[in-house]
Parts: structure tokens; C-alpha cells; sequence
């Protein structure tokens, strides 16, 4: 029994470190945090049982990470400890018994594990002389000229009680904005993207030349103290409140809680809400507050027992490719997914992945059969990640893209020279491109209208109560009873059929450019639509003006023009636009009082959080006065809008010398002055 125990230890042991050595040296993690934690777990408990066999150097003793790199080691002041992890509930409540057996009554505080490199800064006499990773809890890496690009970290403590000496502990990470916005630019660029926000931030801080890391949008939080002079805390809280005072960046999200109960709420309602915070986080943080019922509680030799990680359902998961399959979108674009042994994964079970296009296939090297890391944020539809070429055994087969679409049998094409995505051009009658684009009528993103999901265009078009997008708006309560989707079970209409006309009938009221969106003409987004129906006033005039004269007004172009063109050019689709202006759809630029044009000519990107404009709101008061607003920076840019937690776009701006302003200088614009 002791041999084969033995060997699987050792087995553990050597695949932790081969993990170990991927995460912190590569940047390269080759399977998710919970697979990692399941195997730490595993050795602990085999340890737990046969301490005898416990190796002197086992990872269970270290704090993980330990490996050297090109840039130099230094030792911590204090060790730098790491954290134990709960799963669930049943554990956390263990943790909370084991406390309360020593502390009758503790008050706890509640932060959130915020998913990104630790750090360790040491401040002496108010200046920040290094900046070191975690290292292996005893020694760091030195990394203190990439710590000082990070725009929120001070050089120097503020205030007048200033300690002699501080260690403090935080984490480094990538606000979730800035890294889309790094791996679009990459993307377009033809560079490999980065798989998540915390490989981001790892691989941002770790490099050689910290002017690449001043380029990125890395930010840092604190969270803990580590050796000090000439400072003292009462309790934890205490030690937030005055590290804030020394203009340090603490979160100001953390909860004092007095009960269990409280703690369990905060747990709940982060992860409810864990996608609203603006950077990536894996948990919450439990501590006992009180610093004297901490150092009565003491530590393990790598964690503190007075400090506990609840950690929520991973959204990186490793689980087999069993095929990829392709799906028919709405343009006929021809999208390969992957069909995946069923993985939970974000709280939810999933089988289906995106693979975005073959070229993107080969360029992560995915063979069908294999392992593969997932990814699935919110309500991000899951992508493969990676494949973890380390779990291959010679049986993996290629992907080959097929020539003929799956649900009308057209051959497939790329539908322009250069075009990376082929396509079905059976626009008209291809079904899945029928009940795509019938459902995009109903989104958001269109005309928005409630009841008309996926499961009721697919009705609509099952039981021939339409044949294509044109009847859509001639619907009545008697076409649509003659499908069981839209009745009761005594054969009367249900309560979707009235929900349906009267959204429907509100729909036919909406702005121009929704309705443009929702004609699904490639290429045509919001940003298009909105800048056609200011410019033309008219589906008419859309329908009726030259390549040439399309492409002049800003924010079209030569490309949007011609699918323009192309799109009005087809019989059947002049169709749709004829039936649903008889059924009242508004084909004209509804009037508005003008307003004050304070923007003319100046060209705006807006990067980051602004406090009185959503996303989609600034962009509309920009052009509603005159302006351009526009996604890329360039040369021909004006201003850059920075908002908080801004991206890439920022630093884009700095490089080529567009002018950088805030959200008050924007409205002082917007004034006219």
C-alpha cells in the first residue's frame, strides 16, 4: 500500500511543479485553476494520511511559484504567504467553527480575490524602492521599474505620518476593458492573443524593457501589510483606512461583517455580480479583522489561518474535443464550433464552443480529440482557449472545413478576394440563415422585440406562417394560433401572441438606423447605421445614392458602401423594405430639434468608464453635436476621451501625440467652449 501511495505522490508532486514552472515562469498554464487546485488537494490529503511520506520540499509547504527567471532575486522582508482555498459552503463553514473555537465572537472583513499577479512593494521612508513577485513566499523576482509604469501606484506615500518602513501586498491586474482592447489590437495585428486578463498582467510586468509594460493599462489594488516601522494597525479595516490615507489604492469594495450570515450574503451577491467589477476576480477573501485575534490564531507554514479564500465556480476548464461542427450565421458567414464532453464551467454545464474561423483553428493548433482549455465569462458565449498538446496521444485528426453548407446542401465560398470566412450564398432560402436573421430582428441590437427568440422564429418559419423576414410585420393573431408554439393547449392563443403584435407594432415606430441594423446587411453595425441615417435621412435615399456618395459620409466607407449597394441591388430584398413600409415601419430620419453643433470636424475616442455616459450614449452626443466618434485612435484623431480604467487606446494616444482629455474638459467641448 505504502509503495503505490508513495508512487502517486510523487506522481503529484512532479506534475504540480511541471505546473507550477508553466504559470509562473511561461505564462503558459496548461490546465485551469480548479484541475490545479484538485491536484494540491489531493497530495494534501494523501499527506494528511501518510505524513511520514511527505517530502521536505513538498509544494503543500511552499507558496508555489519559486522558479528563476532573467530578472533578478530578492528576499522579502517578511514571507510573503499565501492563502488556503474553500469550494463551497460545507467548507467554509468548517473554517468558520475552527476560528470560533478560539474566537468567540470575531468580527470578519470581506474582500474580493481579485485575479491577477501578487506584488509586494516596499516603501522606506515614503518612497517605493522594489517592487518583487511572490516568488516562493521567501524570495521574489525583482520587477520595481516595471511596478513603477502602473498609473495608480504611487512613487511616494502622501500624508504627514509617514512610517519609516512598509511592506505592502497587492495585485497587479488587467482592467477587463483594456485587455479586449490589447487582444483586438493584437488580433489585427497578427499577433497570438493572450488567453486571459491575469496572463495579461503577468506577461505585461514581466517584461525585459518596462517601456512595453508603461504601454499597458495595468492597475493594482492592495490588500495586506507585510514588515513595518513605525506604523501600527489595530485591525485590518484599520490598516485599509490608513494605507488609504498614504494614497495608496485600496478597493472599495471590502464589507465588515459581524455574522456568518453577513459573510455568506457578500459571497452570494459577488457571485451574482462578479462580471459588474471592472477587473477579473476568482473569489472573496474572508479575514478576522482584528489584528490581536490574528496573531493568536497564527499560520501554517504557507497561509494564514486567520484568512480564508472562497473561491467560485472556474470559468477556465479543460475538458475533451470530441468534433467541430459548423453553424450557419445570419450573413450565411459559416462558423466552426466545438462539440466538447460536457463541462461545468462558470456555474453552468456546457458542450458548445466557439472556434471563430479555420483560420484560427490552425493558428492555435486545435486537432479534433483533443484536450482543450475553455473559457467562459458571464454571458460570453464558451471559446476554446488552447489545446494542451502535453495530454496527446497520436490519435488527433485534423479539422477540414466542409465544402457544402449543412442545412441546404449550396456549395460553400468565400464571398470576396481576401475574405478569411467562406460562406453560404443561398441567402434567401438557406434555413438556418432564416431563423438567424429573424432572431437578430428581435435582439437588442435591433429592433428589439420582445417574445421573438430563437425558439419562436424557428416556429414561425417550421409552421410557414412567414417564408422570410418581409411577412414578419403582417402578422395576426390568426396566422400565428396555427402554430402550437403560439397557443394554449385548448388550441386558443397563448399569452406570447399578444406580447408578440403589440412589440411588434412598437417596433415599426423605431429609429432609422435600427431598422437598418435589422436588415442585416454585411457589414452595416450600429455605428454605420446611425451615421446612413443621419447623413441619407431616408431608406430612399439609401436605396438610391451611388458607391461614391455612401462612401464619403464618415464612419461607411468604400467596403460598407459597396455591400450596400450589393444588398439593395437583390429583388428580394427590395421586398422586405416595400412590405413593411406598407405595414408602418418608419423608413424616414425621425426630426429632431438640431442640436448645438459644438463638435463639428473633431474626430473623438472615447477609452475607459465615464460617470455621466454609457457606452452607447456618448458615442450618440458626439455625433448629435456635430462630431465623429470613431473606434481606433489615429493621427487624424482629435481627442481621446479617458474615462476610468481606460485601455490600450491611451497609450496608443501618448505614442503618436493625440491630445488626452477628461470627461469634464469633454463637456466644456460639448459647451462650445
Amino acid at each position: 500500500m505504502s509503495n503505490s501511495v508513495r508512487h502517486r505522490m510523487s506522481e503529484l508532486i512532479n506534475e504540480i511543479r511541471d505546473h507550477q514552472f508553466k504559470y509562473h515562469v511561461l505564462d503558459m498554464p496548461s490546465i485551469s485553476d480548479a484541475d490545479f487546485d484538485s491536484l494540491l488537494r489531493e497530495l494534501k490529503q494523501l499527506e494528511s494520511q501518510h505524513p511520514e511520506l511527505q517530502e521536505a520540499d513538498s509544494p503543500t509547504l511552499g507558496i508555489g511559484g519559486g522558479f528563476s527567471t532573467t530578472f533578478s532575486q530578492h528576499d522579502h522582508i517578511e514571507k510573503m504567504m499565501s492563502l488556503d482555498n474553500v469550494f463551497d459552503l460545507d467548507e467554509l463553514t468548517l473554517w468558520f467553527d475552527r476560528i470560533e473555537k478560539e474566537i468567540p465572537r470575531p468580527t470578519y472583513i470581506c474582500e474580493l480575490k481579485v485575479d491577477g499577479l501578487a506584488i509586494n512593494l516596499t516603501y522606506e521612508n515614503g518612497q517605493l524602492v522594489r517592487g518583487l513577485t511572490r516568488g516562493n513566499g521567501v524570495t521574489g523576482e525583482d520587477v520595481t521599474l516595471n511596478v513603477k509604469t502602473i498609473r495608480n501606484l504611487p512613487h511616494a506615500l502622501i500624508g504627514s505620518d509617514i512610517p519609516e518602513l512598509i511592506e505592502i501586498r497587492g495585485e497587479v491586474f488587467f482592467p477587463l476593458a483594456a485587455f479586449n482592447e490589447l487582444n483586438e489590437g493584437l488580433e489585427e495585428s497578427g499577433k497570438s492573443l493572450f488567453a486571459n486578463p491575469r496572463n495579461a498582467a503577468a506577461g505585461s510586468l514581466r517584461q525585459k524593457d518596462p517601456r512595453v509594460t508603461a504601454a499597458r493599462p495595468l492597475s493594482v489594488v492592495v490588500h495586506g501589510v507585510g514588515a513595518r516601522k513605525g506604523v501600527t494597525f489595530d485591525s485590518q479595516s484599520d490598516a485599509y483606512a490608513q494605507l488609504k490615507e498614504l494614497g495608496l489604492p485600496t478597493s472599495d469594495r471590502i464589507k465588515i461583517c459581524s455574522t456568518r450570515e453577513d459573510v455568506q450574503k457578500y459571497i452570494e451577491y459577488y457571485g451574482l455580480h462578479r462580471h459588474d467589477v471592472e477587473h477579473e476576480i476568482d473569489g472573496v477573501v474572508i479575514k478576522v479583522d482584528s489584528i490581536a485575534d490574528q496573531g493568536q490564531l497564527g499560520f501554517t507554514s504557507r497561509a494564514p489561518k486567520w484568512a480564508i479564500a472562497f473561491k467560485y465556480p472556474p470559468e477556465e476548464v479543460t475538458t475533451r474535443l470530441i468534433d467541430i461542427k459548423v453553424s450557419i450565421g445570419r450573413t450565411g458567414r459559416v462558423t466552426p464550433f466545438a462539440f466538447m464532453e460536457p463541462v461545468k464551467v462558470a456555474g453552468s454545464t456546457v458542450t458548445n464552443a466557439t472556434l471563430h474561423n479555420a483560420a484560427e483553428i490552425v493558428r492555435k493548433g486545435v486537432l479534433i480529440g483533443d484536450v482543450v482549455v475553455i473559457r467562459k465569462a458571464g454571458d460570453v458565449i464558451p471559446e476554446v482557449l488552447a489545446p494542451v498538446i502535453e495530454r496527446r496521444t497520436g490519435s488527433e485528426v485534423a479539422f477540414v472545413m466542409p465544402t457544402h453548407c449543412p442545412e441546404c446542401g449550396w456549395a460553400l465560398r468565400a464571398m470576396s478576394e481576401g475574405d478569411v470566412d467562406i460562406r453560404c450564398p443561398n441567402s434567401r432560402t438557406c434555413p438556418a440563415q432564416l431563423r438567424e436573421r429573424i432572431y437578430y430582428i428581435g435582439s437588442r441590437a435591433a429592433l428589439d422585440i420582445d417574445v421573438l427568440g430563437y425558439e419562436a422564429a424557428s416556429a414561425l418559419l417550421e409552421s410557414t406562417i412567414i417564408s422570410d423576414e418581409s411577412d414578419l410585420f403582417n402578422l395576426t393573431q390568426e396566422k400565428l394560433v396555427t402554430s402550437e408554439f403560439f397557443t394554449k393547449k385548448d388550441g386558443s392563443a397563448g399569452l406570447n401572441v399578444e406580447k408578440l403584435l403589440a412589440a411588434l407594432e412598437k417596433a415599426k415606430s423605431a429609429p432609422l438606423w435600427r431598422v437598418l441594423v435589422s436588415l442585416s446587411i454585411r457589414h452595416v453595425g450600429p455605428t454605420a447605421a446611425q451615421a446612413l441615417a443621419t447623413a441619407c435621412g431616408s431608406i430612399e435615399k439609401i436605396s438610391t445614392s451611388t458607391a461614391e456618395e455612401l462612401a464619403q459620409i464618415d464612419g461607411v466607407g468604400a467596403i460598407i458602401a459597396d455591400s450596400i449597394i450589393e444588398w439593395f441591388g437583390v429583388d428580394w430584398h427590395q421586398e422586405i423594405i416595400s412590405k413593411w413600409a406598407s405595414a408602418g415601419v418608419r423608413m424616414q430620419q425621425e426630426v429632431k430639434v438640431q442640436l448645438p453643433q459644438t463638435l463639428t470636424g473633431l474626430t473623438f475616442v472615447v477609452t475607459g468608464g465615464l460617470e455621466s455616459f454609457t457606452r452607447d450614449s456618448i458615442a450618440e452626443t458626439i455625433t448629435s453635436h456635430g462630431g465623429k466618434s470613431a473606434s481606433s485612435v489615429s493621427k487624424k484623431t482629435d481627442y481621446v476621451l479617458v474615462g476610468a480604467e481606460p485601455g490600450s487606446k491611451l497609450a496608443k494616444a501618448i505614442e503618436i501625440g493625440v491630445p488626452v482629455i477628461d470627461e469634464a474638459r469633454f463637456k466644456e467641448l460639448l459647451a462650445g467652449e
